[in-house]
């Protein structure tokens, strides 16, 4: 098995769009990932929960991943009871891919801003390396200063200047990753849905044939 790690992209992909993927593809490109796991979560502990049906979902996931050889659609989180906690399901990949792989948990950087909430939220450091992704005109000098204090010693202690420093350890390093600024969000696609609008361009057209197939987000 390959050593080169394993990203980790979760959310409730309701649906995924082009902004996942591309946040993906410039991950996996930056760090050299081997590949990268589309996680949809079946019910999450900070944020709204998703409107339509995790079968959905997660065909959505599987749809849009098809043809890139790095992606994946994974279902572990859709297969356990309860809300979807990242601990638990880092704790799975570990115990899955062995102690040395290094694991690659990717987040935008409001989602970072709000980690001190998440479930056991220090030990993730201990489970996965976590990637920051940020637009080019919002660096961490900036973001930085909106952390809680336990979150912002997490981050001056575990800062990595150079996204290939992942290969050195399993876990516990923090990764400022600049991309393409690509505003789109599944809030305004659901709307623009809703109201009969298009979404061509903003989600791959298999997933918005799927949408239309089975008159999801219709007003």
């Amino acid at each position: 098995m390959s050593s080169a790690p394993v990203g980790i992209l979760g959310g409730t992909f309701d649906p995924i769009h082009f902004g996942h993927l591309r946040l993906a593809e410039e991950a996996a490109e930056a760090l050299r990932l081997s590949e990268v796991r589309f996680i949809p979560a079946a019910r999450t502990g900070h944020r709204a929960q998703p409107l339509t049906s995790a079968e959905h979902r997660l065909r959505m996931t599987e749809l849009a991943v098809a043809g890139n050889a790095l992606f994946r659609a994974d279902a572990r989180e859709l297969a356990r009871e309860g809300t979807s906690y990242t601990f638990d399901t880092l704790t799975e990949l570990r115990a899955e891919l062995g102690r040395q792989r290094p694991l690659v948990l990717i987040v935008g950087a409001d989602a970072f801003l709000d980690l001190a909430t998440w479930h056991r939220w220090q030990e993730l450091f201990t489970l996965a390396h976590i990637v920051v992704a940020h637009r080019p005109g919002f660096p961490p000098e900036q973001w930085a200063a909106r952390m809680p204090p336990p979150l912002a010693r997490e981050f001056e202690t575990r800062r990595v200047l150079q996204p290939l420093n992942v290969y050195i350890a399993p876990a516990g390093g923090v990764v400022p990753l600049p991309i393409t600024a690509l505003d789109i969000s599944g809030t305004r696609i659901r709307e623009a849905l809703a109201r009969g609008g298009s979404a061509r361009y903003l989600i791959p057209e298999a997933v918005l044939d799927y949408i239309r197939d089975n008159r999801l987000y219709a007003g």
